[in-house]
């Protein structure tokens, strides 16, 4: 009986801890600039990564190659991008570009950052993003 209840709660925890996962997936938190640099700087950075910044907002996507959660939320947000007026979005791989990686503080992928008209990040998510959390990010940049 005792390893029943033991096994019954180790289900309960684990079921508990999952749901918790699952609700931050895709996120949006509104973070400071990961750098202090701001305007031509910042502009520069992104064009050297074959990164055009979007007149109102531009999603960054870094992914890996066998990441089917990038996939999906790479579908939101092309989707997204071709629906408004002056929203890009650009993927780039996490294995190409690990200096990137490593200063923005990427731990997981996809992360989406969030840049505004100068290129200085203003949110991001980890995760897979849905269509309605892809749009409270576009709502942070009017």
């Amino acid at each position: 009986m005792p390893q029943a209840l033991a096994l019954v709660a180790l289900l309960a925890v684990t079921t508990a801890i999952g749901a918790v996962w699952r609700t931050r997936q895709g996120r949006v938190r509104v973070t400071a600039p990961a750098e202090a640099t701001t305007g031509p700087a910042t502009a520069d950075r992104w064009a050297a990564l074959g990164v055009a910044l979007g007149a109102r907002v531009t999603f960054v996507q870094l992914s890996a190659e066998v990441c089917a959660p990038c996939r999906a939320t790479a579908r939101v947000l092309r989707a997204l991008a071709a629906a408004e007026d002056g929203v890009t979005h650009h993927e780039l791989d996490v294995d190409a570009h690990l200096d990137l990686v490593t200063r923005l503080r990427v731990l997981t992928t996809p992360t989406v950052l969030v840049l505004d008209p100068d290129g200085v990040e203003i949110a991001r998510a980890s995760g897979a993003m849905t269509p309605a959390q892809a749009r409270a990010a576009l709502a942070l940049c009017p």
